[in-house]
């Protein structure tokens, strides 16, 4: 498995928390140097492990706001 490289660039917040003590939070990571992009993911404290999760450029982001709002008003 080729290996990757990851940069949080920003941590914008925390969405829950687990028993275990893992975060699911949404932050700007950079992937593999390149630019920064949403982030959606279970993190163990420490961002020493992570789980799966789901990447958004800006115009996916703004798309899931849009969606959001919609149902949320």
């Amino acid at each position: 498995m080729p290996e990757f490289k990851y940069e949080i660039t920003e941590e914008i917040g925390e969405i829950s928390e687990n028993a275990k003590g893992w975060t699911k939070e949404l932050n700007m990571i950079s992937w593999n140097e390149g630019k920064p992009k949403y982030d959606i993911r279970d993190w163990a404290p420490e961002h020493e492990k992570m789980g799966k999760g789901v990447t958004l450029t800006e115009d996916e982001a703004e798309e899931l706001y849009k969606l959001l709002a919609k149902k949320f008003g």
